[in-house]
């Protein structure tokens, strides 16, 4: 995934004759996130699919990026050589690498490139749509990475477009009757709900299932089990309730419900 022009093999001789790896790469560009609304939106879409992502790599073998670098290609500075997605879903690719702590993601030193990434727009999506060869973010994605997914999403006002690598070349994919984008690979689908997440009311980028139902996250979850626990309990409260007033009913008729036949 590297071509050693005289730059790259320059920068190669630096580091020994090695390409360097994630623990010898800038792990930030120093930029701000864009939006407060960008670290729980992230963190929406990682604790509702971690399920999903448990149930396809029931070894553990996946690796999911928020925010974090992707070395492509070797360049100096280096950070003009990364792309740092809002999310990221690499399959197949252990939690740790080598017993650590990835501080970016190296496609030279890892090879699998991630199935799907998303971008959350802060501006007015020109950055996320430009097809500039080597530097705009579209073009990186789809002849740089060749990821066969890449997501962009608008919070205002409300929408994603998902985009699918056919032939070297993305496709607008179309959304499905529910209004949702099916990424196939990993059984599950993209859409906007609107809903309250961490206090905030937005149109949040939200996965479900392939039979439409939403993947809630782990706060859902456990509210939902909660419900159902509190209706069991008064299903079972309504039959004592019951059983005490048919009891009460028979005793008034001079039969003891409590003798045996």
């Amino acid at each position: 995934m590297l071509d050693l022009t005289p730059q790259t093999e320059a920068i190669i001789a630096t580091f020994g004759g090695k390409l360097p790896d994630h623990t010898q790469l800038p792990d930030s560009d120093g930029n701000f996130a864009q939006s407060f609304h960008e670290h729980p939106q992230s963190i929406l879409l990682t604790d509702s699919i971690r399920p999903v992502l448990q149930r396809l790599h029931p070894d553990g073998h996946y690796c999911i990026g928020q925010d974090s670098g992707i070395y492509w290609r070797l360049i100096e500075p280096f950070e003009r050589g990364a792309v740092a997605p809002d999310w990221f879903y690499v399959p197949g690719v252990p939690p740790l690498l080598e017993g650590k702590m990835r501080r970016s993601y190296v496609l030279w030193q890892e090879y699998v490139a991630p199935l799907i990434v998303i971008e959350f727009v802060s501006g007015n999506g020109e950055e996320e749509r430009d097809r500039t060869p080597v530097t705009g973010k579209f073009w990186v994605y789809e002849q740089g990475i060749r990821v066969p997914f890449y997501a962009i999403y608008e919070v205002n006002p409300g929408r994603v477009e998902v985009y699918h690598l056919v032939g070297g070349q993305y496709q607008a994919l179309a959304p499905n009757e529910r209004g949702h984008y099916l990424i196939e690979p990993m059984e599950v689908a993209l859409g906007i709900r609107q809903g309250v997440y961490q206090e905030m009311e937005l149109p949040w980028l939200r996965w479900w299932d392939t039979q439409g139902n939403l993947l809630p996250t782990g706060a859902e979850r456990a509210e939902q089990e909660h419900q159902r626990a509190e209706r069991e309990q008064q299903r079972a409260q309504t039959a004592e309730e019951r059983a005490a007033y048919l009891a009460a009913r028979l005793r008034a008729l001079g039969i003891d419900p409590d003798q045996p036949e």
